[in-house]
């Protein structure tokens, strides 16, 4: 069973409805086990910041919220930020869901 601290800090995290919404979106464009690529950019975060009316620096800040919570992980290749969700952590959260 997790920590309760860490399953905190992961709700926490998921308790904005534009941070679910970005998990959601990198949930579909990247399923478990993808390879990022520089031709597919759906994952970066300017990308992603066009599917919000919402400023890039505050879609930065709910990325930022979620990596720190360690629901996604982000990796910078030169000048872009690609970013995908940690399936480990998603299954953690599975498994303290099921009954």
């Amino acid at each position: 069973m997790m920590e309760t601290q860490e399953l905190a800090r992961l709700f926490k995290a998921l308790s904005d409805p534009n941070r679910l919404k970005i998990l959601q979106l990198l949930r579909e464009c990247c399923p478990a086990g993808c390879q990022v690529t520089e031709t597919d950019d759906r994952n970066t975060v300017s990308r992603l910041a066009d599917q919000f009316d919402l400023s890039l620096s505050t879609v930065s800040h709910h990325l930022k919220e979620l990596r720190n919570a360690g629901l996604i992980v982000c990796e910078k290749r030169g000048q872009t930020v690609y970013c995908a969700a940690n399936e480990e952590a998603l299954a953690k959260l599975e498994a303290y869901l099921k009954p």
